[in-house]
């Protein structure tokens, strides 16, 4: 065995608090240990908890108090093996575990910014306006957003922002809606098909008939389905993806009535917005968790209430709060879909159930959840 002479550094030494110690999970240690990731980023302003971000996942930073202190040790420069210092001790390591992106801040900073039908751009710019919009571009809120750059890139897409003359603006649902219901007819009116239609017949069509802009419209294609990469722009084809362009389209007809409306209702008007050729995908799972569907005590049909998880808490706590102020008790698979956006996975999900809830299965298999302390009736 070979001694080793430990020695604490001179009264002068400077690196005592200059190290600290991370706990990586395996996928992220392995993308440090290959060299491949070439965008480490530590993301979150002053009040926030702070973040690492790589370019496709995001990281809660975590400090960690350690019950037994690590020491640094390293050889002093020119002094012969055996010789050691004591360069610091650590009594905390940070850990580093997998999270959902912070995206809701994106709706914060572009809520002034709203795209929308007869509000074009010509009244945003005058300069004799006498409360000019903010104006925000992708550099503006890269940093600001707790996400890495795939995770920005996806909820961009998701909250149906816009680039227009460079700036962020959300579409504003209602126009968003027409969009969508002008591209389904539009489809059928050309006989185009759904999986290789002209992109570019499309947006004339949209543009030279309705007054929708050309970049508009390209805009919402590519939100809804995937436009080919072609060295001819005339040649560009849309592969349409009806299923999320019926859902959207659902979800701005039940957002649009504040009022609960029985299901037969919902479906009908769903169904003549979307037209024949696409009813057939008309689906109240398409809608889940977005609504809240109770009996009707005058008809067969539910009663079906505009009920986003988008406008819930991000925080488990107060999200689950919320849920069971709602209703005492919810079904698994009812309550589910309104933990999905701030769940990492299932697994994670299911953790924050046995955290803040309590489970009961009934005589016929059904679980049911309550808050923790409630009483299932």
């Amino acid at each position: 065995m070979t001694d080793i002479d430990l020695h604490f550094p001179q009264r002068n030494n400077s690196s005592t608090g200059c190290y600290c110690l991370l706990e990586l999970p395996p996928e992220l240690f392995a993308v440090m240990q290959d060299g491949t990731e070439s965008n480490l980023t530590v993301k979150g302003r002053a009040t926030d908890d702070a973040v690492l971000c790589t370019s496709e996942k995001t990281y809660n930073i975590r400090s960690v108090t350690l019950s037994n202190a690590f020491c640094v040790l390293t050889s002093p420069e020119g002094e012969e093996s055996g010789q050691t210092v004591i360069r610091d001790s650590i009594q905390e390591i940070y850990e580093l575990v997998p999270s959902i992106s912070k995206l809701h801040r994106i709706d914060g900073i572009l809520k002034d910014c709203e795209y929308d039908e007869g509000l074009e751009d010509d009244d945003d710019y005058r300069n004799d306006r006498p409360n000019k919009r903010a104006r925000y571009t992708y550099s503006d809120i890269k940093m600001d957003v707790q996400a890495s750059d795939c995770e920005l890139d996806r909820g961009l897409r998701e909250k149906h922002v816009l680039v227009v003359n460079g700036e962020l603006r959300p579409i504003s649902p209602s126009y968003l809606t027409t969009v969508l219901e002008l591209l389904l007819t539009t489809l059928v009116s050309l006989s185009q098909s759904p999986d290789a239609a002209s992109a570019v017949d499309l947006a004339d069509a949209l543009e030279n008939d309705h007054e929708i802009r050309r970049d508009i419209s390209m805009q919402v294609m590519s939100w809804f389905g995937e436009l080919s990469s072609e060295a001819v722009k005339s040649a560009m084809k849309w592969k349409a993806d009806i299923e999320a362009i019926v859902r959207q389209v659902g979800l701005g007809i039940l957002r649009a009535h504040s009022e609960p409306l029985s299901q037969d209702e919902l479906l009908k008007k769903w169904s003549d917005a979307v037209g024949d050729t696409f009813e057939t995908k008309v689906s109240m799972a398409h809608l889940l968790g977005n609504y809240l569907s109770e009996p009707s005590a005058s008809t067969a049909s539910h009663r079906i209430t505009y009920f986003p998880s988008s406008r819930l808490p991000l925080s488990p706590a107060e999200r689950l709060s919320d849920l069971f102020l709602t209703r005492s008790r919810w079904k698994a698979d009812d309550i589910a879909p309104f933990l999905a956006d701030i769940a990492v996975d299932n697994k994670d999900r299911d953790k924050m159930l046995m955290k803040y809830a309590r489970s009961t299965t009934d005589a016929t298999g059904v679980t049911w959840y309550t808050a923790k302390g409630g009483v299932v009736s």
